[in-house]
């Protein structure tokens, strides 16, 4: 029981650590949704390992009547999880979450398909999933790593590393530890990039088009 409180303690801890707007203990333990749905889930948790799957859907239904966050009994969570502004996050059943994970609003967690079995991602410690990414399958995310807003991931994510696009692209940041802030608009695009080097390659085929139009009427 020891164990559990601290472990409700640190679910407040965090939101110090990762919300600048948090200002003080009452205010988060009375107004954030996001613990609210986390504490919901240790104690529906508790009661899925116990097989008392019914209660402990009850529990997590009535949580995301009142939060805005679905998270099933069967995901195992961490310490110090956050959920930022939490609006429409949905984990699912055979998640696993590890330490220090942070997940803005409207994240999925999800499978992609009717797969029996370990269907959902793994998020390893220290991750960060940005505002309205899906992590869908099993697959691993793993530590120190960062989802980028709005990002599709289908496969597994080495550590160290950031994903952006659709689908998710692993942006490898030669082995220097990727930091873990709040700065998830800050991401590379590896799509524009793309789309900027094809224009420039464009306009090179324009330039030497119009010179071998000027040649031409030179011979003429």
């Amino acid at each position: 029981m020891k164990k559990f409180f601290k472990t409700l303690k640190a679910d407040v801890d965090v939101v110090f650590d990762q919300d600048p707007a948090a200002r003080n203990r009452l205010e988060v333990i009375l107004t954030y949704a996001g613990v609210h749905a986390v504490w919901a889930h240790r104690f529906a948790h508790g009661l899925h390992k116990k097989k008392l799957f019914f209660l402990a859907r009850v529990i997590s239904q009535v949580s995301r009547f009142f939060t805005g966050i679905e998270i099933h009994p069967g995901a195992k969570i961490g310490r110090r999880f956050f959920i930022d502004h939490g609006m429409g996050v949905v984990i699912g059943e055979t998640c696993e979450i590890g330490d220090n994970v942070t997940v803005f609003q409207g994240v999925t967690l999800g499978g992609t398909g009717k797969e029996a079995g370990k269907r959902h991602p793994t998020l390893k410690d220290n991750v960060l999933v940005a505002t309205g990414a899906k992590v869908l399958g099993s697959i691993v995310i793993d530590e120190h790593s960062k989802i980028g807003a709005g990002s599709v991931v289908l496969k597994d994510v080495p550590k160290y590393s950031t994903v952006v696009g659709i689908p998710g692209n692993v942006v490898v940041q030669n082995g220097v530890k990727v930091k873990k802030n709040l700065d998830h608009h800050e991401l590379p695009d590896p799509v524009a990039d793309k789309c900027d080097m094809l224009e420039q390659k464009i306009a090179n085929l324009q330039k030497e088009i119009n010179v071998l139009k000027g040649e031409k009427q030179d011979v003429d």
